[in-house]
This record gives C-alpha cells, sequence and structure tokens, in this order.
C-alpha cells in the first residue's frame, strides 16, 4: 500500500483527484448563487440575495476542459513564474549568487555566534513586506536563493524555502495595512482606511515572533542533527553540488567582482522599483513581471553574458517552471469547476447559517472557520474579501461581532490555510522550486498550523473588547 501510495499520489495526481471530486460534488450539491453588482471597478455579492439555480453539473467533459481554463486564467501569473526561473537563472550563471553564498557562509563560520540571528531577522523582514504591501508572489524569486544559502549555514531546504514563504505569508495573514486584504475589507466595510491599526500591529507581532521562534529551534535542530530534516536526503545531494563540507563552502577562492556587484545593484533597483510601483500605484503580476524580465536583462548584460548565453538561461530558467505553472493551472482548475457548477455559493450560504444566538466572541471565531474553509476554494485575498465581506459585514452587524472583527477574521481565515492547500498557487509553486512533496510537507507543517489556529482564535477574543 505505501508503494502505491508514493507511486501514484504525487502532487499533480492528488490535485486532478480532488478536482475530480469537486466536478462529481456538482452532481448533487444544490446550486445556487448570490446577486453580484459592479462598483468601482470590482464585483460585490449582495448579502441576503441567495437563491436557488438550475443545476449545472460538471461533467468529464467539462473537468478535462478545466486545467486548460486554468491555464488561461492564470496566465499573468504563470507569465510572472517564467520569467522569474529566467531571472534566477540568469543571476545563477553571472556566478554572482554562488559567489554570494560562498561570502556569507564565511562570515558565518567566522563569527558562528551571529548564526542564531539569521533565520528570525530574515523572517521578520519578510513578514514586514507581507504585512505593509502584501508580499506573497514575490517570494518565488527568492527562494532558489535562500535554499543554498540556508544549506550553506547548516540548514535544510525547509528553512531556506519557508523564510521568504512563509515568512510573508505570516505578515500577509495578520497585515496591519495590507492594500490587498485590510485595504478592500475595510474599503467594503466603509471603514476609515487601515483604522484599528494599533491591535493589528500586537498580532503581526505576535505571530511573527512565534513563527520565527518555531523555525528558529527547528533550524537549530536540524543543524545539530541533519538526519532528522524532512528533506535530509535531497540536501545531501544539493550540499555536494555546493561544495559544502561542515556547513562551509569549501572553495574560498571567491571574490565579488565589479560584474557581480552591478548585478547584484541591478536586483536592488529592480525591488526598489517593484516596492515603490506596488505601494503606490497597486501593480499586480503584468508590471511586476515586466519589472523582472528588465533585470533579467540587465543582469545579462551587467553579468558580461554572451547573447546565445543569455538567451539560452532564459529559455533553460523558464523550461524550470514548466511543472510550477502545471501545478498552478491543475489548482486553478478545481475552483474553476466549483463555480461553473454553481455549488460556491451554495458552500457559503450554507456555512453562514447558524450563527444567530452565538455570542460574538464564538460568533467571530465561527466567521474565522468559515473564511478558512472558504479559502480552499478561493486562494485570493481580494477574491475572498469581494466575495464574503458583503455578506459577512452585515451578518456581523446582527451578531453583535464588530466590522474591525469580521475583518480581522477573514484575514486570519483567508491567510493562515493557505501554506497547506493544494488551491493555493504560490504554495505549489514554493513546494515544486524546492522539490517538497505536498503531502509530505502537510503531514510536516500541521503542528505549526495547529498552533496559528489556535491563536487566531484566541486573538480574536481581546478584539471583541477593542472594537
Amino acid at each position: 500500500m505505501k508503494n502505491f501510495l508514493s507511486k501514484f499520489c504525487n502532487t499533480y495526481f492528488l490535485i486532478f483527484v480532488i478536482m475530480l471530486a469537486v466536478a462529481a460534488l456538482t452532481w448533487c450539491v444544490p446550486a445556487g448563487e448570490y446577486d453580484r453588482v459592479e462598483q468601482d471597478g470590482r464585483t460585490y455579492t449582495v448579502a441576503g440575495s441567495y437563491h436557488a439555480v438550475v443545476q449545472n453539473p460538471q461533467g468529464l467533459g467539462a473537468a478535462l476542459q478545466a486545467p486548460v481554463k486554468g491555464f488561461a486564467q492564470c496566465a499573468e501569473i504563470i507569465a510572472f513564474i517564467l520569467v522569474v526561473g529566467a531571472l534566477f537563472t540568469v543571476i545563477e550563471r553571472t556566478g554572482a549568487v554562488n559567489t554570494l553564498i560562498k561570502k556569507v557562509s564565511f562570515f558565518f563560520a567566522k563569527h558562528p555566534k551571529y548564526r542564531i540571528f539569521f533565520i528570525p531577522v530574515c523572517m521578520f523582514l519578510f513578514s514586514l513586506c507581507g504585512a505593509l504591501f502584501g508580499m506573497e508572489e514575490e517570494t518565488l524569486i527568492f527562494i532558489p536563493i535562500f535554499i543554498p544559502l540556508a544549506l550553506s549555514l547548516g540548514y535544510d531546504t525547509v528553512i531556506g524555502m519557508s523564510i521568504p514563504f512563509i515568512g510573508a505569508f505570516t505578515g500577509f495573514s495578520s497585515a496591519f495595512v495590507n492594500p490587498f486584504t485590510v485595504g478592500i475589507a475595510q474599503t467594503i466595510a466603509q471603514l476609515p482606511m487601515y483604522s484599528g491599526w494599533q491591535y493589528r500591529v500586537v498580532v503581526w507581532l505576535i505571530f511573527t515572533s512565534v513563527v520565527a521562534a518555531f523555525f528558529t529551534w527547528y533550524g537549530e535542530r536540524i543543524r545539530k542533527h541533519p538526519s532528522k530534516s524532512l528533506t535530509a536526503k535531497m540536501d545531501i545531494v544539493r550540499r555536494a553540488e555546493l561544495n559544502i563540507v561542515n556547513d562551509v563552502v569549501v572553495d574560498e577562492t571567491f571574490r565579488l567582482t565589479r560584474a557581480h556587484k552591478l548585478v547584484f545593484l541591478s536586483f536592488a533597483a529592480g525591488m526598489g522599483t517593484l516596492f515603490f510601483g506596488i505601494i503606490k500605484y497597486q501593480w499586480y503580476m503584468t508590471e511586476i513581471a515586466a519589472v523582472f524580465l528588465g533585470v533579467t536583462i540587465a543582469a545579462a548584460y551587467f553579468g558580461k553574458l554572451k547573447l546565445n548565453e543569455a538567451t539560452d538561461a532564459i529559455l533553460a530558467g523558464a523550461q524550470s517552471m514548466i511543472g510550477v505553472c502545471i501545478l498552478m493551472a491543475l489548482a486553478r482548475s478545481i475552483v474553476i469547476v466549483a463555480s461553473e457548477g454553481r455549488i460556491l455559493d451554495t458552500v457559503l450560504h450554507a456555512m453562514t447559517q447558524g450563527l444567530d444566538g452565538l455570542h460574538p466572541i464564538f460568533a467571530s471565531q465561527a466567521m474565522f472557520g468559515i473564511q478558512t474553509v472558504l479559502n480552499f476554494f478561493i486562494a485570493s485575498g481580494s477574491g475572498q474579501a469581494v466575495l464574503t465581506m458583503p455578506i459577512m459585514i452585515p451578518l456581523g452587524d446582527l451578531v453583535d461581532v464588530s466590522r474591525q472583527t469580521v475583518i480581522l477574521a477573514y484575514q486570519f481565515g483567508e491567510g493562515w490555510g493557505n501554506p497547506i492547500i493544494p488551491t493555493a498557487p504560490v504554495t505549489m509553486g514554493a513546494l515544486a522550486l524546492a522539490g517538497i512533496t505536498y503531502t509530505a510537507w502537510v503531514k510536516w507543517f500541521m503542528k505549526l498550523e495547529v498552533i496559528l489556529i489556535v491563536m487566531s482564535m484566541l486573538l480574536l477574543i481581546p478584539a471583541y473588547y477593542i472594537w
């Protein structure tokens, strides 16, 4: 049985089976829809407008078309992922990344007392980016950089992937000014933009501290006992490729040349442009991908790659991301089947029933649970806000849950499930980049997931008294 599962239950197969299961549900779950209205360029759900509609069961043909539609609907993010692959491969072939990794690992080898700060400092920085401007997809560019860096410091692939990935997700889920979650939700709730930030900052500090402490504990444990790592066998191969022995890069003949510095300068300039555009102009995938494409060209030029070398690096980098793109399309196909089968609103309507009569604290915790379940189908912060906030806000008014608390419950529910749900494109992309199977990751991460859920329910209690 174990051999059968390991052979057939890979990530692609698992997501495809889930999509078929959702298609089967469209034959038996009653179809229903909420009315929608267009306002300010967004589509909003009308509270209290749920009604039954004609069933539209999704057969095998529709299910097989869903992944193709998934590619079309994820076109922007897929283009972004292909550019990310091209960019990192170009930078890697200039030699700049390997040289920097060697210098950093050599520094910590000479000053081991500072190594304990590496994980928490980096995670706080990525968490801050998630909290301030909703960094999420952008973390994928850092994973191929942090994995070899973590390995060179004695940690494992899990740490290398989690520093940017989980770090940013922590900030995103407990954000105090994230425009894609807090900003949109407060606009729908007709609250002053970014009001209530004081308690949200406290929430962010608590969650980020706990997550950083968890990964610091795990990292130090793995550094002392590498065999206990989730990716122990994979790390042995990667360490050999990086020429690392006893946490130190063996080859000490490294020097950051002028070309290397210009490559990093172009990357830093690109990131600065990216942050400015996201904060000031609300850039999204197309603009972000365009910035990274410009950085790719600049890095190839400053890194002194010949035209054929640069072209080969771009094609090789994009090719390495094909598996990631397929995973994203498959993940999106689940949402497409549920939506076209007209059962997505039915699930939302069913879960909002029964909140009347609950104490406001328990009602807010129930809202958190509802948002968590819905996040399986709508793994998008802004998407979930425009779908659920028009329903949850009036519902909160009826059961004496403040609008700020409703939004906080939405933030927690939309965020904390993302690292383990197969419909989250960034999660599947991060796992594919790290080479970690979905099932192994979920089993490993579940302990922290339980901690995050319990913390969310506890932190919703003070919100009742504060707001």
